[in-house]
């Protein structure tokens, strides 16, 4: 059965920065892309960062471009999200995505439990 455990959250300062990390299991035909979304308490989930498995190319939110980067290792089936000069409105609870094919064209999507991540001011 297919996983997707994150780690790494926590309470930080503001200017601060943390690491998450998710791990994927279970995808026996790999993945298409893996991400990170995130929720704030009233908000609606928003994509934060995402990366290609074919290209290994990422994409950022404008909000946090400059800031979050994202990154994969492949051999670990494992994608990270390096996040730096943390704001208060990272706030947020982050869940990770994975896009991944089936033995059709289709392909289903994945989504960890999700970790929290609280910028204090």
């Amino acid at each position: 059965q297919v996983q997707l455990v994150e780690s790494g959250g926590g309470l930080v300062q503001a200017g601060g920065s943390l690491r998450l990390s998710c791990a994927a299991s279970g995808l026996i035909f790999g993945v298409n892309a893996m991400g990170w979304y995130r929720q704030a308490p009233g908000s609606q989930r928003e994509l934060v960062a995402v990366i290609t498995s074919g290209n290994n190319s990422p994409n950022y939110a404008h909000s946090v471009k400059g800031r979050f980067t994202i990154s994969r290792d492949p051999a670990k089936n494992t994608v990270y999200l390096h996040m730096n000069t943390l704001k208060p409105e990272d706030t947020a609870v982050y869940y990770c995505a994975a896009d991944a094919p089936t033995m059709t064209t289709k392909s289903v999507r994945y989504w960890g439990q999700g970790t929290q991540v609280t910028v204090s001011s």
